[in-house]
């Protein structure tokens, strides 16, 4: 794995990768890395121009098929349905799922559908999307190598997840605090989908990655929607003198999506100065992250919150 980047990438033809918040950032890299080494891929987002954009400008680097849209918004449970309708529809099978869209420490908001915005949208929208496509993941044939990887963050430290509050009903609501809990929740979905695949006899892996701190608009996100000028401006010192690019951001999802030695329950991250930069290895998360009671608390509610119950291969000894 050492100073391993998108360059080491290998020939992806034949593979279709389905890639959640792909308009920009470490979403956009990632999607034009792939279609850049021959895999099918298809992006997803809110933002229908943004969108657009975003697909003009992995087509401008695809050398295997024609790059695809999906209308996608992780905070309407209406629209997570549709998007995976339509990848069904019109992809048919993937092989890769990246649940990488999010949004970091925004003023309390809510979904569409009443979570509060950021669980509803880092978890349990990517909770209900991954569960919507599982029939579209050859998770019968092993020689597919069927893969879900879900972009965490170092922030988990910062949080701690309780499933019976998710949507801080009792709790005060920090946004801070909130996205540790939302970025936690990722590894606790991590472990907890890895440990049912592996139960069921599914031929799926399910791994994690983050990438360090990346300079990209999601750290302005908050700040932008507080209307806070000094957070703005403290952002971007913060990402001039501590960020490493988006592209590089990108690396350990990219490793964790495409390389042979990831397995189950892995956790990718770069290598460097407290994991903040540097080329992708396994890193390690916080004991919260390996809570398996709090992981079947988590995928239990996520169930009830979100309507959608995951349908494992027929036969399997569950």
């Amino acid at each position: 794995m050492t100073r391993w980047t998108d360059s080491d990438l290998p020939s992806l033809d034949g593979r279709t990768y389905v890639i959640t918040g792909a308009t920009s950032g470490l979403g956009l890299e990632t999607a034009a890395a792939l279609a850049a080494h021959d895999a099918r891929v298809v992006l997803t987002g809110r933002d229908p121009a943004r969108l657009d954009r975003a697909l003009a400008v992995t087509r401008g680097v695809a050398t295997g098929p024609d790059p695809v849209a999906v209308p996608l918004d992780l905070a309407d449970l209406g629209s997570v349905r549709e998007a995976a309708a339509r990848i069904g529809e019109e992809i048919g099978d993937i092989d890769v799922l990246i649940n990488n869209a999010g949004v970091m420490a925004p003023p309390r908001g809510e979904t569409k559908d009443g979570f509060e915005l950021q669980i509803g949208t880092n978890h349990l929208g990517h909770f209900a999307l991954t569960g919507l496509l599982l029939p579209f993941l050859p998770t019968d044939d092993p020689e597919r190598d069927a893969r879900v990887v879900t972009v965490a963050s170092g922030a988990h430290r910062m949080g701690s997840c309780d499933p019976t509050d998710l949507n801080y009903e009792r709790r005060t609501y920090r946004p801070w605090q909130a996205y540790g809990q939302s970025k936690l929740a990722n590894l606790l979905f991590t472990r907890e989908l890895d440990r049912r695949a592996r139960e069921s006899g599914a031929a799926l892996t399910a791994a994690a990655a983050h990438p360090g701190y990346a300079a990209t608009n999601l750290q302005f996100a908050g700040p932008a929607m507080a209307q806070n000028r000094v957070g703005q401006l403290l952002t971007q010192g913060m990402n001039t003198v501590l960020g490493q690019s988006a592209r590089a951001g990108s690396w350990p999802t990219l490793y964790a999506a495409t390389q042979p030695d990831v397995h189950g329950g892995d956790y990718i991250g770069p290598g460097g100065w407290f994991e903040m930069r540097g080329h992708p290895e396994k890193v390690e998360p916080n004991s919260a992250a390996c809570d398996d009671a709090n992981a079947r608390a988590l995928w239990e509610a996520s169930e009830e919150l979100t309507g959608v119950e995951y349908a494992w291969p027929v036969g399997a000894g569950r």
